[in-house]
């Protein structure tokens, strides 16, 4: 891409040339053009998530069962959550409101989470169980939300500063460092755009047609680089580079939310699927990767071919392959609801570790693409241009959750709760 740091493998050769590039702390934040952001959740404890919804019903039950001091050590108690706080149902989640030591109902249905890059896992959701719950972004889940999650800041690690994601994100990076959630919608069934107002509106005019969300979403995902002071979005001057990155970022925001916007699952090119060679033992206690087979081992377990660009692929300088197989295999305590789990390995991660698998090579293998439009902002649109176009900064309003009224949320002890 000529005025964009070339990459490796980056398809730019047909792109015309582009004006100098402004300072980067001239480039505007993803915090002023995406206002609405809310910081991770924070389960506060670890057993009230799980791959799988069977583990979380056991555990559900065990507690159920346990009375008095047992039953308040299971818990997990914290300073925001015990077992006799008051807490309101969250949005949408059909719960018990009652104080938790007098809890004796079943388990409810477990939700999907992100519970970090690439990982979902399933939760109680149970508001009297989850320290940080953010119950403003429960209200707006649902088709066809999708949450941008912007990566914690982590000097000199590679991979993408921003993903995305249908399910609930808990938000933080593998580090441990918060992010911010950005969801597209600020109101349930896909209404009310976040995007500084009349952003969409300049973006159309820059480049001659009607830009909608899911071509702004593409673009960031593309072109969002990191900084201290959170994401940055160049906004390119010239049509075509705004175009090939808005393409790159619809291919990548398909593959991240593994086809939900095509309807066709990701899959490796040229016939290639990871298969399992050699099946994965009762309990593997630590992930390899064979370069020269391109082989992924757990243990003896083995699976190929896996390409190097899925084994390498890393959020915020952690490997997403070692976390992922870190969350299922991490030792817990004895008699703590965390060691409540499958007494063996179970047929379905390796099928989800297949998938990840073939989606982390796909995104790895377009990570040159991605970098060539973050490495440089040649032409971009400055905040000044945006100021004087009204766009920045945005109202105090648009930073704001938006009203929802049509939720009926239970509040303690089964009161109603006004919104």
């Amino acid at each position: 891409m000529r005025g964009v740091t070339e990459a490796p493998g980056a398809n730019n050769a047909d792109l015309p040339p582009l004006a100098d590039a402004p300072p980067v702390a001239d480039l505007p934040l993803l915090d002023d053009l995406m206002p609405w952001s809310v910081a991770p959740l924070r389960f506060g404890r670890s057993w009230i998530v799980a791959p799988d919804a069977r583990t979380l019903r056991s555990r559900w039950d065990r507690l159920v069962a346990a009375e008095g001091a047992e039953r308040e050590a299971l818990f997990r108690p914290s300073r925001a959550r015990t077992p006799s706080s008051a807490v309101a149902a969250l949005p949408g989640q059909r719960t018990g409101t009652v104080r938790w030591a007098r809890e004796s109902g079943p388990c409810p249905e477990p939700v999907r989470v992100a519970r970090g890059p690439f990982d979902e896992q399933l939760l109680l959701p149970d508001h009297r169980l989850i320290d940080t719950a953010r119950p403003e972004l429960w209200r707006v889940a649902g088709e066809p939300q999708l949450f941008a999650v912007e990566q914690g800041y982590v000097p000199g690690a590679g991979g993408p500063a921003l993903l995305v994601t249908a399910a609930l994100p808990e938000g933080r990076s593998p580090a441990g460092r918060p992010g911010r959630i950005r969801p597209l919608f600020r109101r349930p069934g896909g209404l009310e755009l976040n995007l500084a107002p009349g952003l969409l509106g300049f973006l159309g005019e820059r480049y001659g047609h009607e830009v909608d969300a899911l071509e702004w979403l593409g673009w960031t995902v593309a072109a969002a680089r990191p900084s201290p002071a959170g994401c940055r979005v160049p906004l390119p001057e010239d049509p075509e580079v705004w175009a090939a990155g808005v393409a790159l970022g619809r291919d990548l925001v398909d593959i991240q939310v593994r086809g939900a916007l095509s309807g066709t699952k990701p899959r490796l090119p040229g016939g290639r699927r990871p298969y399992v060679r050699a099946a994965v033992p009762p309990r593997p206690e630590a992930m390899t990767y064979d370069v020269a087979d391109e082989a992924l081992c757990l243990d003896e377990g083995r699976i190929s071919p896996v390409p190097a660009e899925a084994w390498e692929f890393s959020v915020g300088g952690a490997r997403v392959l070692e976390q992922w197989f870190a969350h299922r295999t991490a030792p817990a305590e004895p008699g703590s609801l965390d060691a409540i789990g499958p007494a063996a390995w179970p047929q379905e991660w390796t099928s989800e570790l297949l998938d990840l698998v073939t989606v982390l090579a796909l995104l790895g293998a377009r990570e040159p693409e991605r970098a060539a439009f973050t490495s440089e902002a040649a032409g971009s649109a400055g905040r000044e241009e945006l100021r004087a176009a009204g766009v920045l900064p945005p109202p105090a309003g648009s930073r704001r959750p938006a009203s929802v009224l049509d939720h009926q949320e239970e509040g303690p002890e089964g009161q109603f709760a006004l919104l």
